[in-house]
C-alpha cells in the first residue's frame, strides 16, 4: 500500500465522519465539520502531490482518486442544498455535480477506446477544484446567507462556471470521436 493510496482511503473513511459531525447540533460543528472537510481536501492535493514527487503511481490509485474527490464534493453539496435550501445554492450543486458525471462517463468511454489522454485534467479543471473546495470550506463553517457566506456562494458560481467551460474543453476534444460513433 503506497502513502499517495492510504490518503485516498483516509479521504474516503473521513467523508461518513464529515456528515456526522456535520449534523450535530451546536455552535462548534460547523467549524470542526469544516476542519474535517478541509483536511480531506488537503489529502486530496497532498496524494497527488506525493504520487509525483514519489513516482508512486498505480491503477488502484488512479481508479480511486477520482471517486473519493467526487463523492467528498457531492456529499458536501447535497448537505449545503439541504442547509441553505435555496436554488441560489442548489443551481450551482447541480451543475457541479453534474459536470461531474458527465465528465467520468466521458472519461470511461475514452478509456475503453484507447483515447483517455484527450480528456486528460487540464489547469482549469485544477483552478475549479480549488475554487469548489474553497467555497464548500467557506458555506460549512459559516452560518447560511452571513456576510462571509455570500463570499462562499459567489466562490461557488465561480467554481460552477469553471465546471461548465471545463466541460466545455473536454467535450470539444473529445467530440471528432463522439460525433463518429454518433
Amino acid at each position: 500500500m503506497k502513502i499517495p493510496n492510504l490518503l485516498t482511503l483516509l479521504r474516503i473513511f473521513l467523508i461518513p465522519v464529515f456528515v456526522i459531525i456535520y449534523y450535530i447540533p451546536g455552535s462548534w460543528s460547523s467549524w470542526v465539520a469544516a476542519a474535517v472537510f478541509g483536511l480531506a481536501a488537503l489529502t486530496d492535493w497532498l496524494d497527488g502531490y506525493l504520487a509525483r514527487r514519489l513516482d508512486q503511481h498505480s491503477p488502484f490509485g488512479a481508479f480511486l482518486d477520482p471517486v473519493a474527490d467526487k463523492l467528498m464534493v457531492a456529499v458536501a453539496l447535497v448537505m449545503l442544498v439541504e442547509t441553505y435550501a435555496t436554488p441560489m445554492v442548489t443551481i450551482p450543486a447541480v451543475v457541479i455535480i453534474g459536470r461531474e458525471i458527465v465528465i467520468s462517463a466521458l472519461r470511461e468511454w475514452m478509456a475503453e477506446i484507447g483515447e483517455r489522454t484527450r480528456v486528460a485534467v487540464s489547469m482549469i479543471g485544477k483552478v475549479k477544484t480549488t475554487l469548489q473546495m474553497v467555497a464548500i470550506l467557506v458555506l460549512i463553517a459559516v452560518p447560511p446567507f452571513s456576510l462571509l457566506s455570500w463570499v462562499g456562494i459567489l466562490t461557488l458560481y465561480g467554481a460552477a462556471l469553471l465546471t461548465l467551460w471545463s466541460m466545455f474543453l473536454y467535450l470539444r476534444a473529445a467530440w471528432p470521436l463522439l460525433s463518429d460513433d454518433i
